[in-house]
């Protein structure tokens, strides 16, 4: 035999055997297109037993599982398409689409990411316990990082240790701008941390100054995970509450009530912030909802922003401007209204400027979005601060945030070097405005239904240019 009759030889061999190893590969072992379940369970016996076996087992591998022949070919498949459009068809109450609320991300989009579909050591046959104090133990925390990172100086949540399902319940959603929703909650607090905390403990009533509390809710003043302070107070602390000054607001209880050192919350608020009370009253524009008392709005104690807003800095908007909250079912939310809170842009108090915008005209959108501005800094707060240090941002916003920024000269730039970006005069008569414009000809402030946020929720697109350049793009 020759070297290349050897080679063919060997070529020859490898071809066979890799012919044979995917005839084995495709084809399922034992099986045709009528097999039963207990032809299954006499390979897959592992699938049926355990200490938590999921309830569809009982129904039989058929029930979830196909066996498709395709000329020689068997192959076992899911009955739908993916796994999720699976899980839904028995447990359509976890469908997110059909949920009006927050809803859990994983089940959204895959529910095999905390569950086993078979069996597992874990109730709800989860993939780990919902315990333990790392993501190799704990399911959550291979997502949630909350409570494993505390500080030196700070402190931590011994709830923790006990499992995140002793407070949460993973499926449960309703009305966002409702906590007990919003995080999933067992129940509301003060209902939940009152389960292990007695109201009526000495030493709890001690560090409350007396002050009556077992009504209170307690994630206003206190993080339930872990703070960078003493006994999980809140990242922003009101400072005559974080001095232990109470008795600044605060006479000694009467009957088991909460007694005040003025005559009402705002004339108590006003003995400090007196610039806030005149500019409630004395504003070009006055905001309605500022009438009322202080802490309609605010927490007096702490909170996780700045000013203390309850129930959050967007929440505490959303519960009169119900309009607005609607906006949250669109596809692409604008950042600072969403996540941040609503005084990015508008100043709750009042102002001078219509609807108690920050600045005027594109001026509140250039605070973000122009290449020249700048943020100011508080370097101790780890903060930036925007419009002359009236907004607090994380130091890190633009850094993690896609914001798109515009390098505007002469009123014109974007979304190409010479379009204008505000109103165009007309040449015969400078004086006079040819076509009105700013951001908001072409933007959406809050909401859109497509990206950049424009106007009739359109892509942007020749069909967006059209509405003001029919003569340009044509018609259709």
């Amino acid at each position: 035999m020759t070297g290349s009759d050897l080679m063919r030889f060997v070529l020859g061999a490898l071809v066979l055997g890799a012919m044979t190893l995917l005839a084995s590969a495709q084809q399922h072992p034992a099986l045709d297109s009528n097999v039963t379940a207990a032809g299954c369970i006499s390979c897959h016996e592992n699938k049926a037993k355990g200490k938590v076996v999921h309830t569809a087992t009982e129904k039989g591998c058929l029930s979830c599982h196909e066996v498709r022949v395709t000329r020689d070919v068997t192959r076992v498949k899911l009955i739908t398409a993916t796994p999720l459009k699976l899980c839904l068809q028995c447990h359509s109450n976890k469908d997110a689409t059909q949920i009006k609320g927050h809803a859990h991300g994983p089940a959204a989009g895959d529910c095999l990411s905390c569950h086993d579909p078979h069996t597992s050591a874990n109730k709800n046959e989860l993939l780990k316990s919902t315990s333990g104090a790392n993501a190799e133990e704990n399911l959550c925390l291979g997502c949630h990082t909350t409570g494993i990172n505390s500080q030196k100086g700070g402190s931590r949540h011994v709830a923790l240790d006990l499992g995140c399902d002793t407070c949460h319940t993973t499926h449960k959603t309703g009305d966002r701008s409702n906590d007990e929703f919003a995080f999933h909650l067992t129940k509301s607090s003060p209902a939940l941390c009152l389960d292990c905390h007695d109201a009526s403990d000495a030493d709890l009533i001690k560090s409350h100054q007396g002050q009556p509390f077992a009504k209170s809710d307690c994630v206003t003043c206190h993080d339930p995970h872990q703070s960078s302070r003493p006994k999980l107070m809140q990242a922003f602390v009101h400072p005559p509450f974080g001095e232990g000054l109470c008795d600044v607001c605060h006479e000694a209880p009467k009957n088991g009530r909460v007694v005040l050192t003025g005559k009402s919350v705002k004339e108590v608020c006003v003995g400090c912030h007196a610039e806030q009370g005149e500019k409630i009253e004395k504003a070009k524009f006055q905001h309605p909802g500022a009438q009322g008392e202080c802490t309609d709005c605010h927490n007096p104690h702490a909170g996780k922003s700045p000013a203390f807003p309850k129930a959050d800095a967007v929440n505490v908007c959303l519960n009169c401007h119900v309009d607005q909250a609607e906006l949250q079912n669109k596809r692409v939310l604008h950042q600072p209204a969403f996540e941040q809170g609503c005084t990015t842009c508008h100043d709750p108090h009042g102002g001078e400027h219509p609807k108690l915008l920050r600045a005027e005209g594109n001026a509140v959108c250039t605070e973000c979005h122009s290449a020249n501005s700048t943020p100011g800094k508080l370097e101790s707060a780890h903060m930036i601060t925007l419009f002359e240090g009236k907004v607090r941002l994380p130091e890190d916003y633009f850094a993690k945030q896609q914001v798109v920024r515009f390098d505007f000269k002469d009123g014109i730039g974007h979304p190409v070097g010479r379009h204008p970006v505000t109103d165009v005069h007309d040449p015969a008569d400078p004086r006079k405005v040819k076509w009105p414009l700013g951001c908001l000809s072409c933007h959406q402030p809050h909401a859109g239904g497509a990206r950049a946020m424009l106007v009739k929720d359109l892509p942007p697109s020749l069909q967006f240019c059209r509405n003001c350049h029919k003569e340009n793009f044509g018609a259709d």
